[in-house]
């Protein structure tokens, strides 16, 4: 029992650990595709949108390195079921790609806000905690469901990844491993680092690299330090729906409920940037403009917590910590988030800046 009090108590502290260091760096360096994607769409500014990639080839990088060494099992992880909707995937995607971009920020970055002093993020964070929870065990829940079951596709792969795609084409499993990820790695940081200019910034790229680490230090820390014969903990890593509503329901019913990994994870996140906005001077308390402010922060929660469950992740938990792993579903729902936001800055139906 001590033993496995121990291995849970480890996984808890990792969480808690690994939000604070995102927290910090968040804060520090305003690390956002909501806005890296508005600046860069709308006022041809890359700077943090580049940010953003070299995160996803360092996190690309380090989540095969480790589960290429057999430190983690990815087969074990949300993104790597057999079977997935091809329809409510990518759908929820674009629902949360719109909500982010209606909101001003998607969930980690209204935690950062938060802990900035920022007291509209608190409206964008109830209305996402509380629809992601009714999408995912709550009035909704059955509905997604039946949906979900009814455009579920499961692919006649090794895994139904990128690399379970190569290996189907008879490649053997180390190429099928090695080589789609150094392409997209090389790609993607190559991209950033020198088409969109972020070598030209040092101190925003090396925050980009530390971001991209934290995935990698997730799946270590639920993976192989809360692996237990007796009482294994789920291997996850960094995502904010399902955690954002885990944390308001145990804010409320906490005798009830067990703490797990996501919980510590947003509960760093807001620790880390309030001591860094704290530390900095930055701390500013600042509210709605206007009550159409408040319409569009709650509109934006409530998009993201619905389309968030249906794409089984967000923009953190999919468009990073999902894509590492190279997941097929992952690589449906980042092209739905990306879809969604381009809709609401460059498209039909644009958010119009209050």
């Amino acid at each position: 029992m001590e033993d496995s009090l121990t291995h849970v108590n480890q996984v808890l502290w990792g969480g808690l650990a690994i939000g604070l260091l995102f927290g910090a760096v968040a804060q520090r360096l305003e690390f956002c595709l909501t806005g890296g994607l508005r600046e860069w769409w709308r006022d041809g500014q890359p700077r943090r949108a580049a940010a953003f990639l070299l995160a996803v080839a360092v996190a690309v990088a380090g989540t095969q390195l480790v589960a290429a060494l057999g430190i983690v099992d990815l087969g074990d992880s949300i993104y790597m079921q057999r079977g997935f909707s091809w329809l409510l995937v990518p759908a929820g995607g674009v629902l949360f790609g719109y909500g982010m971009m209606l909101a001003r920020g998607c969930g980690s970055r209204a935690l950062v806000l938060l802990a900035d002093g920022n007291l509209r993020s608190l409206v964008v964070l109830l209305s996402l905690g509380i629809s992601a929870s009714a999408a995912l065990t709550g009035l909704l829940a059955s509905q997604r469901l039946s949906l979900v079951e009814a455009t579920t596709v499961a692919p006649e792969l090794p895994s139904p990844s990128l690399p379970g795609l190569f290996q189907s084409w008879g490649a053997s499993p180390g190429l099928s491993l090695a080589v789609p990820a150094a392409v997209i790695v090389l790609a993607l940081a190559g991209y950033a680092l020198f088409r969109m200019g972020l070598r030209r910034h040092p101190w925003q790229a090396g925050g980009a690299i530390v971001i991209g680490c934290l995935p990698v230090a997730g799946w270590i820390v639920t993976g192989y330090f809360g692996a237990d014969d007796f009482e294994p903990v789920r291997l996850q890593s960094l995502t904010f729906v399902a955690p954002v509503g885990d944390a308001i329901q145990y804010l409320m019913l906490s005798t009830g409920l067990q703490l797990g990994f996501g919980v510590t994870v947003v509960a760093g996140v807001v620790l880390g940037s309030l001591a860094t906005s704290l530390a900095t001077r930055s701390f500013e308390l600042r509210g709605f403009r206007s009550p159409q402010e408040i319409l569009q922060a709650a509109g934006g929660g409530f998009l993201m917590g619905i389309g968030g469950a249906l794409a089984l992740g967000c923009s953190i938990g999919q468009g990073l910590t999902g894509f590492a792993t190279l997941a097929l579903p992952s690589f449906l729902a980042a092209a739905g988030i990306l879809g969604g936001a381009w809709i609401a800055v460059r498209g039909p139906l644009r958010v119009r800046e209050q």
